[in-house]
């Protein structure tokens, strides 16, 4: 006769991580090396994210690159950028760095999925996100940038609200699309040597 296994309470949140495990983020850094990115603002994916703003009507859009630790804008649009809305919060807008888990951009380059979250409430896995409470982030559309040559999710374009945003099948598709171009436009970018 075998001892008795002993009690373990089921824990419901066991099952989900703040921030989804990445083994792809040391690969991932090398690439990023090579392409130059991740310590500068980069103007063309400023105007990028401005554009991605306006196309899905968002107060904030970013073009993000994701290492072991850190989340870096290379691209931002915030409404302190000339579109009206809420300032973000002072501690989230010290610059163009966040903490790996803060958002929702390391789950995308994980999954390697587009994820829309109309209302972040409505999934315990992602209501409880840091920038839910700290920035008052309630909406989220991002796609991965998928690089040609590696394979690897390099980082994400995203756009978030303040408010709850139906972004329907129509937000997905425009997402996907300009990640699409992103991805391009990192290419051709490399292949001149100018980033």
């Amino acid at each position: 006769m075998s001892a008795p296994v002993p009690y373990t309470p089921y824990d419901p949140t066991s099952q989900m991580l703040v921030t989804p495990e990445d083994r792809d983020a040391p690969a991932r850094v090398a690439r990023l090396r090579e392409l130059g990115i991740g310590n500068a603002p980069i103007p063309e994916f400023d105007s990028f994210a401005r554009n991605l703003a306006r196309t899905l009507e968002a107060p904030y859009a970013m073009v993000n690159f994701i290492d072991e630790n850190r989340q870096y804008f290379a691209g931002l649009y915030t409404p302190a950028d000339g579109q009206p809305g809420v300032e973000l919060e002072p501690q989230a807008s010290t610059g163009r760095v966040m903490a790996r888990d803060h958002g929702w951009c390391p789950h995308v380059v994980v999954r390697r999925k587009a994820l829309v979250l109309e209302d972040v409430c409505d999934y315990p896995r992602f209501a409880g996100n840091p920038v839910v409470d700290e920035i008052g982030i309630r909406s989220y559309l991002g796609a991965p940038l998928i690089d040609w040559n590696s394979g690897i999710a390099l980082g994400t374009i995203c756009v978030i609200d303040t408010d709850t945003r139906p972004w329907g099948r129509q937000g997905l598709e425009t997402i996907k699309s300009m990640a699409q171009q992103m991805v391009d436009r990192l290419h051709q970018i490399e292949d001149r040597g100018q980033i």
